[in-house]
């Protein structure tokens, strides 16, 4: 019965001692929770008040602490950058992984390391003539304010400047304060017709719309197959085959009204290319002749139009006194007409006759409605 008895005491005694070791090591681990809760919500909260650093900046200083052998960890880097913790593991991931860097964790160290001497970051340094191809995009966002391209290319180029370092988005911000576009008479854009166009060549869905020429009162109805979605002179055009003409048309969008898609598919043609079918065009608009344009120049819209290229046939020649000879190849007149028109006196045609003719039509109609026979007699 006594030993039964010490038995139960050395039991108990045994008992006392578990659980108070019990306690000591709950203690130790909460100790232990907070400290890391306590880190980690520091390190969030300096993050939350930081400024955003684009990720390369980010990378460029953490290789500067593996370069100084520091043994850095997510932690000691998001107190570094006052970045959160998640942010400074995605930067050493991408460094690792996509990058390829050196770079291990050393368990004894609790931190980072190269495994071989690294000089930088292993991308493309940016150049200040791309910086300034860049600004160049980014102004020419311009041309698209009101479409629903505007969004999208905003944001890639956000994404594109996300990627450089501090001095190189201060050089950008300058370059951006200096250059602007000017774009003229800028078309009012219909969103949604705008996206429907662009469902249904990307889809390609056959559609229907009205359509009114210009100077026409009436419009008709068209169903076409529409291949090809461009932007020209700050206003936008659809290429489709017009199915009842059984020709490849050219469509103005502000011109459309009622457009829909229907259910009806269609394969674009082999070997359609929108380039080849506006080769000999100096615009939008093709025609089916073949006509070798000739216009002389003086010497002042020489100066004025010299390093603009109107063709890719186009030839000049310098003549004696400062003028100059234009000649190209196109398959319609109707534009090359406008042109030499705006140039008045400064431009004369030399061929074909049949734009002389057309020049020659509209300057007289236009010295009847100004006048006539009656300025030159002073009535």
């Amino acid at each position: 019965m006594a030993g039964w008895q010490k038995t139960e005491g050395r039991s108990e005694m045994h008992e006392v001692r578990n659980q108070k070791t019990d306690m000591k090591k709950h203690k130790t681990e909460s100790r232990e929770r907070k400290s890391r809760h306590g880190a980690k919500a520091a390190a969030q909260q300096r993050a939350v008040g930081a400024v955003k650093r684009p990720p390369f900046g980010r990378m460029k200083k953490i290789l500067g602490l593996l370069q100084e052998g520091r043994y850095p960890n997510c932690t000691t880097i998001a107190a570094a950058l006052e970045i959160s913790i998640k942010t400074a593991a995605r930067d050493v991931d991408f460094m690792r992984d996509t990058l390829e860097m050196p770079i291990e964790y050393d368990d004894k160290r609790h931190g980072f390391h190269l495994t071989r001497p690294v000089e930088a970051l292993p991308v493309v340094p940016v150049t200040a003539k791309e910086l300034f191809s860049v600004c160049v995009a980014h102004k020419a966002i311009e041309h698209y304010r009101g479409t629903p391209l505007e969004q999208p290319l905003e944001l890639a180029f956000r994404k594109l400047a996300g990627q450089l370092d501090d001095e190189e988005r201060f050089t950008l911000q300058s370059l951006e304060e200096v250059l602007s576009f000017r774009p003229f008479a800028p078309e009012d854009a219909d969103l949604k017709l705008f996206e429907l166009v662009t469902r249904a060549v990307t889809e390609r869905h056959a559609m229907r719309f009205q359509y009114r020429k210009p100077g026409e009162k009436r419009a008709e109805a068209r169903q076409v197959h529409p291949y090809h979605l461009f932007e020209f002179g700050h206003r936008w055009y659809l290429l489709a085959h017009d199915l009842r003409r059984g020709d490849i048309r050219t469509f103005v969008l502000n011109r459309m009204r009622e457009a829909a898609v229907v259910e009806e598919r269609f394969t674009v043609p082999k070997g359609f290319d929108p380039r080849k079918h506006f080769a000999k065009s100096l615009g939008v608009m093709s025609g089916k002749g073949d006509y070798q344009v000739v216009i002389e120049m003086d010497a002042w819209l020489t100066d004025i139009l010299r390093g603009r290229r109107w063709h890719p046939s186009q030839e000049v020649a310098e003549l004696p006194g400062g003028g100059s000879q234009l000649r190209m190849r196109l398959s319609g007149l109707e534009e090359i007409e406008q042109y030499v028109l705006s140039w008045g006196t400064h431009a004369t045609v030399l061929g074909p006759e049949e734009l002389r003719k057309r020049v020659f039509k509209t300057t007289e109609e236009l010295w009847q409605r100004y006048g006539g026979p009656a300025v030159l007699h002073g009535e």
